[in-house]
């Protein structure tokens, strides 16, 4: 599923370059559930966006779903995003003029499109995420694990063989936090995804299957 070799991205600063990133080697398999873990100013959220196609790396191979990102074009690369990733950011970035229903819609229209198909499949998720009862909702009439939930739902509206998560539970205390992240991975494993997330929580990276500190990617993968 995921393939990563010699990996760098920096950005400028002034006249000097600052490495935001660098992987020498990360592999992860089809299904699997993996913690990105590692302190601040380890490239986290840097690699995620690699993952997800929204960065090019200044130079290495990044293979995700049978692309190499690192050949594409943005163009390309945000058509693979939507056939093939879904994502869950921090901020979870709905738009609030849009209903719940709406929301999720958004994230088909990058897809497979948004037409009735879609619109069955967002229905089936919000009602599976107990959301039935508030699709018609806007996320300021929604409290923030609603809001979670619905994030979640427009991230699996495509069927994505790829889940991306960038601290997804840093806004909800930690017991409706696990609630969702377990309901999450429960949906996931039940469709055989895989689900990269990023946390600085140690709890919810005892959910996934493995861990993966990124201060050690630099040789050696550590796994706990």
């Amino acid at each position: 599923m995921i393939h990563l070799r010699d990996v760098v991205k920096s950005y400028s600063r002034g006249e000097q370059a600052v490495v935001a990133c660098a992987v020498d080697r990360l592999d992860i398999e089809p299904g699997e559930q993996v913690a990105l873990i590692g302190r601040s100013g380890t490239g986290k959220t840097t690699l995620l966006h690699i993952l997800a196609g929204i960065l090019r790396p200044d130079q290495g191979e990044v293979t995700v779903a049978g692309a190499k990102l690192h050949e594409l074009g943005e163009s390309a690369r945000d058509r693979h995003r939507g056939q093939h990733i879904g994502m869950v950011y921090q901020t979870f970035n709905l738009l609030q003029p849009f209903t719940a229903l709406e929301n999720v819609l958004l994230g088909a229209l990058f897809g497979r499109g948004a037409g009735n198909e879609a619109r069955l499949r967002a229905e089936a998720l919000l009602q599976q995420v107990g959301l039935q009862d508030r699709m018609h909702h806007r996320p300021g009439e929604l409290s923030v694990g609603q809001v979670q939930r619905v994030a979640i739902c427009r991230a699996l509206v495509n069927d994505p063989e790829l889940v991306l998560m960038d601290e997804p539970l840093g806004n909800q205390d930690r017991a409706t936090g696990g609630q969702v992240l377990d309901l999450l991975l429960e949906i996931a494993a039940h469709g055989k995804k895989t689900v990269v997330m990023v946390t600085h929580d140690p709890e919810s990276a005892k959910r996934m299957q493995r861990t993966v500190d990124l201060a050690t990617l630099r040789g050696a993968e550590v796994l706990a």
